[in-house]
């Protein structure tokens, strides 16, 4: 029976001895109260009365949402920043011997720095600077934070609420600048517009020049060429006629018509060069003396005088 009863608490031990350590999760481990060693992820076995699990710790990584706390700049104004922190333990027995509450010694820091590092920017290089902030930070919380086993990844501004007078006051400065913009855009597009016109008008302007030039230019050609084309119609026609081998008589008529032409049209005054006056004198005195041209009616015969009639008288 003792036996028994002395495997049955034997085996109790064993059982309740039998640990296993999740993954991603770090057991410190104390023996008769002092650091004995850490478990990683796994089954191990801990020996009652003597070992004890001193801490839990996770090694995923953690998020520390701090609430708004006021920060003053470098230029008096008086914000509300809240901080987002996101970290992970990288050595479970400094995270577990290293501060009392590394949480909120992490927590503590973050609110000191914060202010200090705000505190030598003014309000516009606080709001424009998110980016400086966070680098800064980031690297001071992780340099501090390596006796404690805490690796600090990346620290985020969340929110910056500066005070509702300094709000408004953006917000009409916000206001003016986008109607100072709006101005400008519209003398801009106005500018534009006109200059636009202009140089629409100027180049409508030098199309219509250039369409007058080419047009007199096509109508002087047109004219050159017509006048070319009768001088040339004309020489052809003088050089035919020499051709022709035109007797005197011919170029005298053509002339003849020539002089009757002119004197179609009214109001006509004809000059007749010497020359054809006395072709036209030649030419009358000829054609009376070989009768030529002569439409004056002959005078009749006078009739011969009657015999007187002996035996009537």
């Amino acid at each position: 029976m003792e036996f028994i009863i002395a495997a049955a608490i034997i085996l109790f031990f064993l059982i309740t001895g039998i640990k296993i350590v999740p993954q991603a999760t770090e057991f410190v481990i104390e023996r008769l109260g002092k650091y004995h060693t850490t478990w990683g992820a796994g089954l191990h076995f801990l020996l009652p009365f003597v070992d004890r699990i001193a801490k839990r710790v996770t090694l995923k990584e953690q998020v520390l949402d701090s609430p708004p706390q006021p920060v003053i700049t470098k230029d008096n104004v008086t914000m509300q920043i809240d901080t987002v922190v996101y970290f992970k333990v990288f050595d479970a027995k400094l995270f577990t011997y290293g501060a009392v509450n590394p949480i909120s010694a992490l927590s503590n820091l973050t609110a000191t720095t914060l202010r200090n590092i705000v505190g030598e920017l003014e309000l516009d290089d606080t709001l424009t600077s998110r980016d400086t902030i966070n680098g800064k930070m980031t690297e001071i919380l992780d340099s501090a934070t390596d006796q404690w086993g805490i690796k600090v990844n990346r620290v985020e501004l969340k929110n910056i609420i500066p005070p509702s007078e300094i709000q408004n006051a953006m917000e009409k400065q916000m206001k003016a600048e986008r109607d100072r913009r709006e101005t400008l855009l519209e003398a801009e597009g106005h500018k534009a517009a006109v200059i636009t016109r202009a140089e629409g008008d100027k180049q409508a302007m030098i199309l219509a020049a250039e369409g007058e030039r080419d047009a007199r230019i096509a109508r002087a050609e047109g004219e050159a060429k017509a006048i070319l084309l009768a001088k040339k119609a004309e020489a052809d026609g003088l050089a035919a006629l020499k051709a022709a081998e035109i007797d005197a008589a011919v170029l005298e008529l053509k002339k003849y018509e020539a002089l009757i032409a002119l004197s179609n049209g009214t109001a006509s005054k004809i000059i007749v060069p010497t020359d054809a006056v006395d072709m036209t004198k030649a030419n009358v005195i000829f054609s009376e003396t070989a009768g030529l041209g002569d439409t004056t009616p002959n005078a009749k015969k006078a009739a011969k005088a009657k015999k007187a009639d002996p035996c009537c008288d």
